[in-house]
């Protein structure tokens, strides 16, 4: 029993054998072809096991080959859930099994396997809501549940969402989906042809005895579709849901496309289903159609020792198929009485064991494989026999059922219905412009089923307005291809209707005995057809069994409803290209010629420092803090909002914005404002400049521009103000020059008198700098004299230059936005979104004294009112560490623990260079907000750190650096 082998090339194999690779399986080099699958080339090098369940851990293998299971599921450091069983393998690419602990052949997680008889299905409902150990458990499950595990590090996928139109859209690239295609396309009509399969054709490509024996040349039909001018093949391509006008979302390992069509054809075809008895899941028990995409697509004979258990004649091609390919029959076990298609096989000395069904497969002695399995007689009741015949093989072949791919056609409002005699639901009533062809319609032989998919594809083309053709019916099949009881309940348990959530068949019995018994109930409750495989496998079993325990037909119990996506699709995909915007300032090309580091802030790309050679990041922010202190620093700050306000209601307006009062601000002053919404939180804070009597120019935050804007315009047209709102944030360049000596570099540029009397503090000038017209508020964010620069965004490189130029004899250097950080954090200044969230206000961020409440109104005014009148519950302060700088630190977020519960969290903390200490801002109760007090901050270790409550600001209480040029 050697298990899984490669075969001699296979005529129409998809792999290169000119082209091999090699990849690593948890820590195995696994040797490949291009166009193998991960899965086919683990089988091919010898594994069968290669994953495990989701629930009790148990070993899996193969059982579709078809991305119809989850079998195997794995992941790399990037990408998650990867479907083995249809991803390419990719060169030197390392994988591993998801849901593991400890690798596929040795997960510790199989102890769950031995628990199984105390988590029967509905457990979770029952045993775990006690109040006090409901956390307990909760953490226990959440470590437990899952699948693949997320990497946070992986760099983020950017896909792109397309759209496109077409008259007949055909979904399934099979035999019926090859003709339905070439039928309409003869009509005249624009074709698109998807299949979710990496090459076209289908069935035909696995099962090609069946076509060739009807005389149809289907590589013909092929390269027919191929060629035809109206036709686009997109292979690869899952036709994923289903919207309203016939808009379909195809699903593509890159992008998404929606594609809008006059009318659809359903070729999707069947998804077998397994057969129901005890260790139904081991590795190598597998379908077989699974087998047969294993011969021909990858030359791979999954097994020396085969036992098939049969119910249709497709069971008998495989076991032809396989006996071509080497593998010894051991056994076919046919669940019929009187199977016909025996004779062949029995004539070449194949023993058929009619009327018996599988009871039970042997496992190996390491579980992950068969040796045997038990063999006995069909009960009427599908009960496990006391007696039973034992017969060895490493593998099991199932071919019982199939369930129709009928996902799309019920999702457009399609019925279907159960056909007694085929034992299988064909589509009923069909909207308009919706047609199924083939298999999925009930039309099994070669020869109908292309006739079937003319008759589908002519239809779509006269129903999209091209030329109509002859389109007669074609009758449906009359025998069965599905056994209507593929089951054997097993007193020991372990026989596997769901395999993606290890659902046993005395789950669903004791789910509809709890009154759980209808097919929308059961689905819920035990959540059959709920996990990656959405019900492909389990949903028509489930059925069957329920209609059993209830003593009726499915037809009467029906199915449940089907929902997008047929398959999952990954969240990059849906989230498209993610329309990120980056908006570059007037200067950029010269801060990257400056060594600048960037980082995002909103939509900009802004300088977070300025790398210097042989210096670590900490030690360049560092060194531009020290320029800003001691010299003089410039700094990019043109992605700050900026919007102007003029006319007659101007001032008015303002007022009614603004929780200060504005009304006396004079001409060529400006003053720090706060915005605050209807319930009192504060949302952004600004500078406001009068230019004159009825014109305000102002700033707001850089994350807070576009929301700003636009509401400031809709309060505007909601309260028909008679003034205008212009945003200049994308037409002005903006720079503040700051430090020690800002003034000594800036005066030689410009013809506005810098001297303290002339342009104080606060003050608002316009004027030239460099010849540049500009617009220059005296302000002191970081702290120092400071000058912020504001010209047209088309001249802004010129300015940066001037002022770098006019600064080299005054050791100017450019800083980012972390020293900019650091250095409103040692005067205290908040910032907006950092510290302070979605319901603070601002008596509590210490900006009570810029709420006027002397004001007949401004926006927000009774809720800060109540407020104000309410103890405050938190108080922002700002804290030194004790510790020193090398000690590990909190972080922002961290919490304050007082008494054992939560005081309060840190919302920012840096090492100050100026002051030689950690310091930082954080929101705490009152009862720890005493200045010189103690508060103690958790770190992500979990060990505490003290720091004290200090007095703001940190740096110059008195504002003397601000208002005196030194």
């Amino acid at each position: 029993m050697s298990g899984p082998t490669r075969l001699p090339p296979v005529a129409g194999e998809w792999i290169d054998r000119q082209r091999p690779l090699h990849f690593v399986f948890e820590g195995q080099s696994i040797p490949a072809y291009a166009g193998d699958t991960i899965t086919s080339a683990l089988l091919a090098a010898g594994r069968s096991a290669l994953g495990r369940s989701f629930k009790y851990h148990r070993p899996r293998g193969v059982l579709s080959a078809a991305n119809h299971d989850i079998n195997v599921l794995v992941q790399s450091n990037e990408r998650i859930n990867i479907r083995a069983d249809i991803s390419p393998v990719e060169a030197d690419m390392v994988v591993r099994a998801v849901n593991t602990w400890g690798g596929v052949t040795c997960d510790r997680g199989f102890v769950l396997d031995r628990l199984s008889r105390f988590l029967p299905v509905g457990f979770y409902y029952k045993a775990f809501y006690n109040k006090r150990l409901f956390p307990l458990w909760e953490r226990l499950f959440r470590r437990v549940a899952g699948l693949g595990v997320i990497n946070l590090k992986a760099p983020r996928l950017r896909t792109v969402t397309r759209y496109a139109f077409c008259d007949v859209l055909v979904i399934g690239a099979g035999p019926s989906g090859l003709a339905a295609a070439i039928a309409a396309a003869d009509c005249g009509a624009q074709v698109v042809l998807v299949d979710e399969n990496a090459h076209i054709g289908g069935s035909a490509t696995y099962h090609p005895t069946g076509f060739l024996d009807a005389g149809l040349d289907m590589q013909a039909l092929i390269t027919k579709v191929r060629t035809h001018p109206g036709i686009d093949v997109r292979a690869g391509t899952c036709a994923a849901g289903y919207y309203a006008g016939h808009s379909v979302a195809l699903a593509e390992a890159q992008h998404m496309t929606k594609m809008q069509a006059r009318a659809v054809v359903c070729a999707t075809g069947l998804w077998e289903q397994p057969a129901v008895f005890r260790n139904n899941d081991l590795p190598g028990i597998l379908l077989g159609s699974a087998a047969l995409r294993l011969l021909y697509r990858y030359a791979i004979r999954p097994m020396e020792r085969a036992v098939l258990l049969v119910a249709n004649a497709e069971g008998y091609e495989v076991a032809k198929a396989l006996k071509a390919h080497g593998v010894s029959i051991a056994l076919i076990v046919d669940m019929r009485p009187a199977p016909k298609e025996a004779q062949d096989l029995r004539a070449q000395g194949v023993e058929v064991c009619a009327a018996s069904g599988i009871i039970e497969a042997v496992p190996t002695p390491d579980r992950l494989g068969v040796a045997a399995v038990r063999i006995a007689p069909m009960t009427r009741a599908g009960q496990a026999p006391p007696s039973y015949r034992e017969v060895a093989c490493d593998g099991v072949i199932l071919s019982t059922g199939f369930a129709p791919a009928a996902a799309i056609l019920c999702q457009a409002g399609g019925r279907l219905t159960y056909d007694q005699a085929l034992e299988q639901w064909v589509p009923g009533e069909l909207p308009a412009g919706l047609f199924a062809c083939g298999r999925v319609n009930g039309v099994f032989a070669p020869g109908a089923r292309l006739a079937d998919g003319r008759r589908a594809g002519g239809l779509a083309a006269a129903h999209a307005g091209c030329r109509e053709t002859d389109c007669p019916a074609v009758a449906r099949d009359t025998v069965a291809h599905s056994h209507p009881w593929p089951f054997v309940s097993h007193p020991r348990g372990r026989e596997f209707l769901d395999f993606d959530e290890d659902l046993q068949y005395q789950d669903y019995v004791h789910a509809a005995k709890e009154g759980f018994d209808t097919s929308e109930l059961l689905k819920r409750y035990t959540t059959t057809g709920m996990g990656p495989s959405q019900g492909k496998h389990s949903h028509m079993n489930a059925l069957r069994l329920l209609a059993h325990i209830r003593h009726e037909t499915p037809q009467a119990i029906g199915i449940t409803t089907a929902r997008p996506f047929v398959h999952p699709v990954p969240l990059a995909v849906l989230a498209g290209h993610g329309l990120h915007p980056r908006r570059r300032t007037a200067a950029h090309k010269l801060h990257e010629d400056l060594g600048a580091v960037f980082v995002e802030a909103a939509t900009w790309l802004r300088p977070a420092y300025y790398q210097v050679a042989g210096l670590s990041k900490e030690a360049c922010i560092e060194r531009e803090v020290r320029a800003v202190r001691e010299r003089v620093g410039i700094i990019d700050v043109a992605p700050l909002g900026k919007i102007e306000i003029a006319g007659p209601d101007a001032l008015a307006f303002i007022e009614r914005v603004y929780t200060s009062r504005c009304a006396n601000i004079a001409p060529g002053e400006t003053r720090y404002a706060l915005l605050c919404d209807e319930a009192g939180t504060l949302i952004d804070d600004g500078v406001i400049a009068r230019r004159d009597a009825t014109c305000f120019y102002g700033t707001t935050s850089t994350g807070g521009a576009v929301a700003i804007t636009r509401e400031l315009s809709r309060l505007i047209a909601l309260w028909a103000m008679d003034c205008v709102l212009t945003p200049y944030t994308g037409q002005f360049f903006a720079a503040n020059l700051a430090g020690p000596r800002a003034r000594a570099v800036l005066e030689p540029l410009t013809d506005i008198d810098l001297s303290p009397q002339a342009c104080p503090y606060r003050a608002y000038r316009e004027g030239h700098v460099a010849g540049i017209p500009a617009r220059i508020m005296r302000m002191g964010f970081v702290g120092e004299w400071s000058y912020e620069i504001h010209v047209p965004a088309n001249l802004g490189a010129a300015l940066w230059e001037a002022l770098m130029r006019a600064g080299q004899d005054h050791g100017i250097g450019p800083f980012g936005v972390e020293a900019q950080r650091i250095l409103r954090l040692e005067k205290g200044h908040i910032i907006v979104g950092q510290d302070t969230d979605g319901a603070t206000h601002p008596r509590e961020a210490g900006l009570g004294w810029a709420v006027n409440f002397d004001k007949p109104f401004f926006v927000g005014q009774r809720s800060l009112a109540i407020l104000h009148a309410k103890p405050l519950s938190r108080v922002l302060v700002g804290f030194i560490l004790k510790a020193a700088r090398d000690d590990a630190l909190p972080e922002e977020g961290h919490l304050i623990i007082a008494h054992n519960v939560v005081a309060g969290r840190v919302t920012s903390i840096a090492w100050s260079p100026t002051l030689r200490r950690h310091i930082g801002l954080a929101y705490v109760t009152p009862s720890v907000s005493e200045i010189g007090g103690v508060i103690t901050i958790r770190r992500r270790d979990g060990r505490l750190t003290e720091a004290l409550v200090s007095p703001l600001p940190f740096y110059d209480p008195l504002q003397e650096r601000q208002k005196e040029a030194s």
